[in-house]
């Protein structure tokens, strides 16, 4: 897969440029429409400076702003042992230098994704609501999923586009509501002012309409990072976790739930597994994930043997196209398909996902939970005043740990 790493190298060096590009013509129509067109240069100047603090930004803490942005939480094995110990056999299986960070998220849709800048920093998160829905076989293959992001560069990528895009159509929306709330259009670009140019109206105009479409820009940028790399990580989990089913299946739970996330917003809506948005936000047409049904059916497609290959034939059955894996890769050694480490189980019912979610988040939060020998479990919070605390059936009073 050296071909794929290489483009995501290349697409972030054009990312880059691009933006930078982008930026430098915003703050020569900024300026001009603030201070007349000798005050475009200025705003250039400007521009390449905010370019320069963004390019320093995304590289040393852009995943931890999108974390950040994303609500994310970052927990130790003791939280959710099976999250972590299907990460860290996803990260050996697929040679990662160090196992990227755990983060989880409280939203009770079911997504994930994984950030960073290199594989050394490489972060992966998930919601309580993926946690609580999802088999072990299933979370292995969501799982692999991003790990194959890492492997393959795509998170250097995204995180750089993420920091980006957010901050031009930030500096768009402040304009905007500057412009919105202050007198200056009213005073000075009236049909009588005598304080403005024709030509500084026209960039005043020339610069409200650029700040309107800058959101549409980011979007139509972020469509630009392809579907492609969404098929190639789903095969590279396949080939990790040898079952495609796994992945199939959370791919359909996933998609089933429709359950918009409320932590999710238009930067960050590309780097989770499945579209985080449903109903009108979620428009294929400028989606930048395939059709999940689609990528289902190719999955389960995937009966004769588990290789770059078969993902590439069972493909073309599905889309009636080719050439979605780099050709380096078909030269993999099919292996054969293992059998699910956990057998079926009915769906859960919503009050007990309500519940794992709710339990989850709590020992996020840092809650104490005390069994009792009623059999009820105290769930304790981490700021409890008291060094007993008694049970509400039976009455039994227990210690709590000394912090």
């Amino acid at each position: 897969m050296w071909e794929q790493i290489q483009i995501n190298k290349r697409n972030s060096i054009l990312l880059l440029t691009g933006m930078a590009l982008f930026l430098m013509a915003l703050g020569y129509v900024l300026g001009s429409a603030i201070g007349g067109p000798k005050a475009g240069w200025l705003g250039i100047i400007i521009a390449t400076a905010v370019w320069f603090i963004l390019t320093i930004i995304s590289f040393t803490s852009g995943d931890q702003i999108l974390l950040a942005s994303s609500r994310a939480v970052p927990v130790d094995a003791n939280v959710h042992p099976q999250l972590f110990n299907v990460v860290e056999e996803m990260s050996i299986a697929a040679g990662l230098p160090k196992i990227p960070k755990i983060y989880i998220i409280n939203d009770q849709a079911p997504n994930a994704f994984a950030t960073g800048r290199s594989p050394q920093t490489a972060s992966v998160a998930a919601t309580a609501g993926l946690l609580a829905r999802l088999n072990r076989d299933e979370l292995q293959g969501v799982m692999a999923h991003e790990i194959s992001h890492i492997v393959h560069r795509d998170i250097l990528y995204v995180t750089l586009a993420g920091v980006m895009l957010g901050s031009i159509v930030l500096l768009s929306q402040t304009f905007l509501r500057g412009a919105y709330y202050s007198s200056l259009s009213n005073r000075r670009y009236s049909s009588g002012g005598r304080q403005s140019s024709g030509g500084q109206a026209l960039f005043f105009v020339l610069a409200v309409v650029l700040s309107i479409l800058a959101p549409l820009f980011a979007q139509l940028f972020y469509f630009a990072l392809s579907r492609r790399r969404e098929y190639l990580a789903d095969a590279g989990a396949v080939r990790l976790t040898r079952y495609p089913e796994g992945l199939a299946s959370a791919l359909e739970k996933i998609s089933s739930t429709g359950i918009s996330m409320e932590s999710a917003n238009a930067v960050t809506a590309p780097m989770y597994i499945v579209n985080p948005f449903r109903g009108k936000n979620a428009a294929r047409l400028l989606s930048t994930h395939p059709p999940v049904e689609e990528r289902i059916r190719i999955l389960r497609r995937m009966s004769q043997g588990i290789s770059y290959r078969d993902y590439e034939e069972s493909y073309r059955q599905v889309t009636n196209r080719s050439g979605i894996i780099p050709p380096s890769a078909l030269k993999d050694e099919p292996a054969a398909p293992r059998t699910p480490s956990v057998p079926p189980a009915p769906p859960p019912n919503p009050f007990q996902v309500n519940r794992q979610i709710g339990d989850l988040m709590r020992k996020v939060n840092g809650f104490t939970f005390l069994p009792c020998s009623c059999g009820i479990t105290m769930k304790i919070p981490p700021n409890f005043p008291a060094p007993k605390a008694q049970c509400p059936r039976c009455g039994q009073i227990h210690t709590l740990r000394s912090q």
